[in-house]
């Protein structure tokens, strides 16, 4: 049977499909039936085989279609008329790359490609827009948890971005030139099975199993709120019907603990007695992330269910495999 040219209408869009979040979220919504349309540039941030390999499973499956462009210069109208939802997960990752000669980059992918993608969605008519943004926005917050109300002064050119991109969400949703829902996901620290391989759980997790010290920028007491993917991938899924207008809303682990106490779960889920080499932290980090999680109850339902000791056991399990089923993460 030949697949068709276009998806029926009804269809929902995920970008940076072939990323972290976006694979997983675009496996939960063929499980619940829906036909998915899925973009991604396969930028050089990390190697495009690891990208490609994130989407072994959905290239198989019907009602999937792969669009590979880039959201600045691509034509969009098409495949987004009929849309239903659009999950915008996209964008240019890392804090520490976003200072610098790169900073266009993150200019384009983060603000200009939001933009572009915003004024599409008005032509075709979507109702609803999902995107992800990040607890970056909030930089050293004054107190934890952290609610939407606290101020936003990032500081990392990349929080910036973000922030930016935030701000073109939540404006045309309340501009008279949309009727669109608009729900900015602030994530804290996601990880999990297809983590980026810059990101700290990955690179601790592969020096414990390959026996190599583990390198922390900063003495360790620096804390994050933790968030698996799973639980990341569920807050987009419940954001689908959520009473939304133009709402920035956190989506966190449930928990902050110190950079310390997560080592040493590696440590425990690992079986290894791990090494520690310390340099200085690095610019543009946070001191403390930690997520105030009511407006994501009350609104979406959402409350964090996987603990930190399971969602390491499950990302050393496909760290040392590469096997590990999707299937078994997302749930």
């Amino acid at each position: 049977m030949s697949v068709p040219a276009r998806p029926d209408p009804g269809h929902v869009v995920v970008t940076g499909v072939a990323g972290f979040i976006g694979s997983f979220l675009a496996e939960a919504l063929l499980e619940r039936g829906h036909e998915v349309v899925g973009i991604d540039a396969f930028t050089p941030y990390y190697p495009s085989r690891q990208k490609r390999a994130n989407l072994a499973g959905l290239r198989r499956r019907p009602g999937f279609w792969l669009v590979e462009d880039d959201l600045t210069r691509m034509e969009l109208d098409a495949w987004l008329d009929g849309a239903t939802v659009v999950f915008h997960e996209a964008a240019q990752p890392g804090v520490r790359n976003s200072w610098g000669a790169d900073f266009p980059i993150y200019v384009a992918n983060n603000v200009v490609a939001t933009q572009r993608l915003l004024e599409a969605c008005v032509r075709a008519g979507v109702p609803r827009v999902i995107a992800a943004s990040s607890s970056s926005v909030y930089g050293d917050a004054p107190t934890y948890p952290t609610t939407e109300a606290s101020a936003t002064r990032p500081v990392s050119p990349y929080g910036v971005t973000k922030l930016a991109a935030e701000h073109l969400c939540l404006a045309y949703a309340q501009s008279t030139v949309s009727s669109m829902a608009v729900a900015t996901l602030r994530y804290f620290t996601v990880y999990g099975p297809r983590q980026r391989p810059d990101m700290g759980f990955r690179r601790f997790l592969e020096a414990a199993i390959e026996r190599r010290p583990i390198v922390v920028y900063g003495d360790g007491q620096q804390t994050r709120d933790f968030t698996f993917v799973a639980d990341a991938v569920r807050a987009n899924l419940l954001a689908m019907t959520a009473p939304i207008r133009a709402d920035a809303i956190n989506v966190g682990g449930g928990r902050r603990i110190t950079l310390q106490e997560a080592i040493e779960t590696i440590g425990q889920v690992t079986g290894r007695r791990l090494r520690i080499e310390r340099r200085p932290a690095r610019p543009g980090d946070a001191r403390h992330t930690g997520a105030d999680g009511t407006r994501a109850e009350a609104l979406l339902g959402y409350r964090p269910t996987v603990q930190l000791v399971e969602g390491l056991t499950a990302e050393a399990a496909w760290l040392a495999g590469r096997g590990l089923a999707s299937g078994q993460v997302v749930g």
